[in-house]
């Protein structure tokens, strides 16, 4: 990601950008990665054409119906069901969800304040490094992730579209 991808926007908000980035490129086997908000709306996305400017994380496009935005509406569904189990039986906040499937897996981990990151990840990507990678992110993304960012990403992204 250049300079000119995230002009305009604050340091904390490109600081995100390039922690998405750096999970993309680290991390082999992504088809798609998504910043859910709480009341899930997409904040921050791999796809390209969602994100501000021509430079954003490069991810493989055959992710679910290759986007971003249908990932977000999986996260924040996977979300609602999970902390609902929790609640019945009792076993406090969800932290992580996995599913994996014949054809790939989904990864759901909570950020703060509700924010989910969820990743669609190939048939052969490795669930232990996914599952890492996704916590360095949380635990770099968590303190900053504020309702005045949230609001910013938010404005960012309905103006690239």
């Amino acid at each position: 990601m250049t300079a000119s991808s995230t002009f305009g926007l604050s340091s904390e908000a490109r600081n995100l950008h390039w922690l998405l980035s750096n999970l993309v490129d680290e991390v082999p086997g992504l088809l798609s990665v998504a910043v859910v908000s709480s009341d899930g709306l997409l904040l921050l996305s791999s796809d390209p054409e969602r994100n501000a400017g021509p430079a954003a994380p490069a991810v493989r496009q055959d992710g679910p119906k290759g986007s971003s935005a249908d990932l977000a509406t999986i996260v924040s569904g996977l979300a609602s069901l999970t902390q609902g189990a929790a609640k019945l039986m009792d076993g406090g906040g969800v932290k992580q969800t996995m599913i994996a499937m014949e054809s790939g897996s989904v990864f759901v981990m909570a950020i703060s304040d509700g924010s989910l990151l969820g990743v669609h990840g190939s048939p052969d990507c490795d669930m232990s490094v996914v599952a890492y990678h996704m916590a360095l992110f949380v635990g770099r993304a968590g303190h900053v992730l504020t309702p005045e960012l949230r609001s910013e990403l938010r404005k960012s992204l309905e103006s690239a579209l």
